[in-house]
């Protein structure tokens, strides 16, 4: 076998380990944000298919379609656009995957950072 080969397929092995593991984020997640307008609790379906994270998040607003998600091994990323008193706001998600539970830190729009653990549904 070529040189080539062994690294096209050594390529290929690793893609495939990356995409199993992002798998792992599938399902239901719960997080409760601290934020300048009180506690607010989320509900996050998610769903990764190479590395494409897809879903919805639902919080006091309702629910809203996560869009440019990613999964790169354990780091996430997604945005969630919602409305708030007529105002379009665009939420930036951050996180790291460490087994049943994502350290997320979110950025709203121009106004506020905010931390919090997202746990799995079991």
């Amino acid at each position: 076998m070529t040189i080539r080969k062994i690294a096209v397929l050594a390529a290929l092995a690793l893609a495939m380990a990356i995409a199993a593991f992002a798998a792992d984020l599938n399902g239901k997640w719960t997080a409760e944000f601290d934020t300048q307008i009180g506690a607010q609790k989320y509900t996050y379906e998610f769903k990764v298919d190479a590395g494409k994270l897809t879903g919805t998040a639902v919080g006091p607003q309702g629910s809203v379609a996560i869009t440019e998600g990613k999964v790169t091994g354990d780091d996430v990323f997604f945005v969630e656009n919602m409305t708030y008193m007529d105002m379009a706001i665009r939420i930036e998600y951050t996180g790291k995957l460490a087994g049943d539970q994502i350290k997320f830190t979110r950025k709203v729009g121009e106004f506020a950072t905010e931390e919090a653990v997202a746990t799995r549904v079991k």
